[in-house]
């Protein structure tokens, strides 16, 4: 077991920790068996806190594929394969994620414990809903099979509760039919927030949809955006002009951590207005790949160096759709008005939530990336009580600094997940930096 430094995504918070990096399901047992508290961690790809603890468990090498019928689109794999490698597999026979999330390089597992949502929410719900069934060893060592009828509470609870109801062993999920690696994209032009919100709605039946917003854009042009649909394209929408699963593309690379200075004010704006004025028409059509479409940042090795050694804080909600179009308004107003607005802002529509413990709530989600600065957590303090007075919630896959009063508040069956913790893990083998913050365990 080797010690180091390690932290998420997006640089904060920095931990120190025993890492172990089993291969085989007993050195989990054997782990469980020594006692001391841990948490689980895939390819720390989450914003936040909730894979760090003084011992982490890896599941990296824990990463094979046990069965797939490539007839029915069912596959079975443990818990630490990366996406990026079962699309490996499952593309070019003709299948692809039913859920993805904006990156292909998280695990199985971790999709799971955070229950990943993508641009197809509305229509396909989250990843959970397409979960067949999940091996899972509890804290108090015994191996369990469930699914939403058999040990459903288990099930459920484990679909977004961020790896603390035990260590996910095995996920067996379905998948989507494709016929080709490309989608038939629209890309449609915004002048600000209240028609891109309509627009949403106008182009509900779209299976995919997602909008760029320039978050620090104010008067008659506040939240101007981009919004881009999207189809899985057949074999006759190419027309012959490409091959129906193209290549990986090549990717760069970010060397090194940016300075501080680089990102303000001044260079976001300039990018924004870079990025909205590239959609030089209302409406745009065009064939993208499966790769840029769902995974544009992929492309970038360590994009997350852009943000400085001190990095950043991902700060995604969601506001019931009631209130959506007020509350995200009103909040966009607020971040706009400190001018710490972030290139990546995405909104996108969720549809109907499922799992008891998840994020996902039928209504607008806005996740922005801000870097970090010494009034940037008393700030996103006051935005806690905006989305708590809109009925909302914050992610807790891209959490790193809630207060625990806000999260007990906001998620409804909080209670419920704590004493379904306390009944499966009492001596409390799993531990999250992340659950102790926030009061869980």
């Amino acid at each position: 077991m080797a010690s180091d430094f390690i932290t998420n995504w997006n640089n904060y918070p920095l931990a120190k920790s025993n890492v172990s990096s089993p291969v085989l399901a007993e050195d989990f047992s054997a782990q469980l068996s020594i006692g001391s508290p841990f948490i689980v961690r895939g390819n720390g790809r989450c914003y936040g806190d909730a894979s760090l603890a003084p011992s982490v468990t890896s599941t990296l090498k824990f990463n094979r594929i046990i069965y797939f019928d490539d007839r029915k689109g069912i596959i079975t794999c443990e818990s630490g394969l990366l996406l990026t490698d079962i699309l490996d597999v499952i593309m070019p026979r003709g299948w692809f994620l039913p859920v993805t999330p904006g990156t292909r390089f998280i695990t199985v597992g971790g999709a799971v414990a955070s229950d990943v949502h993508g641009k197809n929410h509305h229509k396909d719900g989250s990843f959970s809903q397409h979960v067949l069934s999940l091996k899972i060893l509890t804290p108090k060592g015994d191996v369990i099979y469930c699914n939403a009828s058999e040990n459903s509470e288990y099930f459920w609870f484990t679909c977004g509760g961020m790896g603390l109801t035990g260590i996910i062993l095995e996920v067996t999920f379905s998948l989507k039919k494709i016929e080709t690696g490309y989608i038939r994209q629209v890309q449609i032009k915004s002048g600000g927030l209240d028609e891109v919100l309509d627009l949403f709605e106008q182009y509900g039946h779209y299976t995919y949809s997602v909008a760029w917003i320039d978050c620090l854009k104010t008067g008659s042009d506040f939240g101007r955006s981009i919004l881009m649909l999207g189809e899985h394209a057949t074999v006759p929408e190419l027309n012959g002009a490409r091959h129906a699963f193209p290549k990986k593309s090549s990717t760069l690379s970010v060397p090194f951590y940016f300075p501080s200075f680089v990102l303000n004010g001044l260079s976001v704006k300039a990018f924004n207005s870079v990025f909205y004025g590239k959609n030089y028409k209302k409406e745009m059509h065009s064939m993208a790949t499966c790769e840029s479409f769902f995974y544009p940042l992929d492309a970038i090795l360590h994009w997350n160096r852009i943000y400085g050694k001190r990095g950043f804080v991902q700060y995604q909600f969601v506001i019931p759709k009631e209130r959506g179009k007020e509350g995200v308004r009103n909040i966009l107003n607020r971040i706009s008005s400190k001018g710490w607005g972030s290139f990546l802002a995405v909104l996108k529509l969720f549809g109907t939530q499922q799992g008891p413990i998840s994020f996902n709530m039928e209504g607008y989600t806005l996740a922005l990336d801000i870097p970090i600065n010494d009034k940037l957590f008393s700030f996103l303090d006051e935005l806690d009580l905006m989305v708590k007075d809109y009925g909302g919630r914050i992610y807790l896959t891209k959490d790193a600094r809630m207060k625990p009063e806000i999260f007990h508040s906001t998620y409804p069956n909080a209670s419920n997940f704590v004493s379904f913790l306390n009944k499966v893990d009492p001596e409390k083998k799993i531990v999250s930096l992340l659950s102790r913050r926030l009061e869980i365990k």
